[in-house]
């Protein structure tokens, strides 16, 4: 065995008590030796089976595992026999939960835990003791969905690994990070010449936990330490799961390897720069061509001027006026595979009231950005980060002097520009501020 494998294998086993958080087959191996409510994986239900729940565990924490994926609408504990379940708003979302638990053992105080469908197709219960306790634990969830903020300040990490002599990989972080809970989403980059990470758990509480066991614990025997922060961000955008991130809740995102298709929320941001986009098509034979309705004809020249020749994922738009006065949607009962999207009420839209200032803010595209609508929480280095999280570069960042609710930031180039602003245009920083992203006519 190598020396950095044993210093590996040594955090691990601090802080672990299997030798491998993550498995394929996590939730199966138990099943022989369980006389329960056993229902094979290809039988999905909105009813969740939970079992191995230690005995001390509370109705919130059975909940929580399920909230990531959906609402809870149910909950059943069985206390006595350590197993509890749990009702999902939506197949679909027990699908998503059930699958996800599948590749990464949930984890409850130090206790891994066990998920799999059940046979049962919707809960029943009544009105005992226990169910009043339940059901008093998902109202509260539902009111609060959950408060984390009072167990920490944030359920997503930053993590900066020091003394990099060997390769760390995302998966290696993501067995290492499980072992306090569900880790739901990761990003790693590198910035300022540094390997860092975000990380996003359910609640708060996991990482809380995984800051006190794993801030300043090497990784391999005495180097790749670790540096742990709380982000003030509160949720990560993943667009692609490949060895530079991951969405585990959504494992239908694209690799990002091919390159991409026309999307229908790209389109809708970058126009919407230049007016408000009201409908985007992609067409059926040919997905790299798409119809961009605005809501008039002065924004659509606007648009055309501005965007044409630009370079968005290496190759450049090319942008002509349609035949097409408008933008059918398909006729009630008539799927067209979700290739035309409306946008009529979105929240993208910039230039609905008359007289709107975003009207004289109207310039070309550029590598410097102008950010609005920034809470007083979030500082410069939340900010970078959040733009590099994406894989590009920042050069330089100014917040304006009399306004933090406003800043430039400059990107590596005008492409790197275009792809931030669809990216992190209304990206939700919290304390009900979505941010907003324009081209700046100045530079840093």
């Amino acid at each position: 065995m190598s020396l950095f494998q044993r210093g590996f294998d040594e955090l691990f086993s601090s802080v672990s008590n299997s030798p491998y958080i993550m498995s394929n087959a996590a939730n199966g191996n138990d099943n022989k030796k369980f006389k329960g409510d056993i229902t094979g994986p290809g039988v999905p239900s909105r009813v969740i089976h939970i079992r191995k729940l230690p005995s001390y565990i509370t109705e919130t924490e059975v909940i929580s595992l399920g909230l990531p994926f959906g609402d809870v609408t149910n909950l059943l504990m069985l206390k006595a026999k350590n197993q509890a379940f749990l009702e999902m708003n939506s197949e679909e979302a027990a699908q998503n939960m059930v699958g996800y638990y599948s590749t990464v053992m949930p984890v409850i105080r130090h206790h891994p835990v066990y998920v799999q469908f059940s046979n049962h197709k919707e809960l029943k219960t009544d009105n005992s003791p226990n169910q009043e306790r339940a059901q008093a634990a998902l109202r509260a969830v539902s009111t609060s969905h959950v408060d984390t903020s009072l167990v920490a300040p944030s359920s997503v990490l930053r993590v900066v690994v020091e003394n990099l002599v060997y390769p760390v990989s995302l998966d290696a972080l993501c067995q290492i990070f499980s072992k306090f809970g569900t880790v739901l989403r990761i990003i790693i980059f590198t910035k300022n010449s540094q390997f860092q990470a975000l990380l996003q758990y359910p609640d708060g509480a996991s990482a809380q936990a995984a800051k006190l066991s794993l801030d300043g614990q090497n990784i391999y025997n005495g180097c790749c330490t670790l540096r742990i922060n709380f982000s003030k961000l509160t949720s990560l955008n993943v667009k692609y799961n490949n060895e530079k991130s991951r969405d585990f809740t959504r494992p239908d995102l694209p690799s990002g390897d091919s390159q991409p298709t026309m999307e229908h929320p790209a389109m809708a941001a970058a126009f919407s720069v230049y007016g408000d986009v009201m409908r985007v098509k992609i067409l059926f034979n040919k997905k790299e061509n798409a119809l961009v309705q605005m809501s008039d004809s002065t924004q659509a020249q606007l648009a055309m001027s501005h965007l044409s020749g630009q370079k968005l994922h290496g190759k450049s738009l090319r942008i002509t006026l349609s035949k097409h006065t408008s933008v059918q949607l398909p006729r009630e009962g008539h799927e067209d595979q979700g290739l035309t999207k409306d946008y009529s009420n979105s929240p993208l839209h910039r230039f609905k009231k008359p007289g709107s200032k975003n009207y004289s803010n109207i310039f070309p595209p550029s590598a410097t950005l102008h950010l609005s609508n920034i809470p007083p929480s979030v500082m410069e280095d939340d900010l970078k980060m959040l733009f590099s999280s994406s894989g590009a570069m920042v050069k330089a960042f100014k917040f304006f002097q009399k306004d933090h609710k406003m800043a430039l930031i400059q990107m590596g180039s005008v492409e790197e520009a275009i792809e931030s602003l669809i990216e992190f245009h209304n990206h939700d920083l919290g304390e009900n501020h979505h941010l907003r992203v324009s081209f700046s006519k100045s530079s840093i």
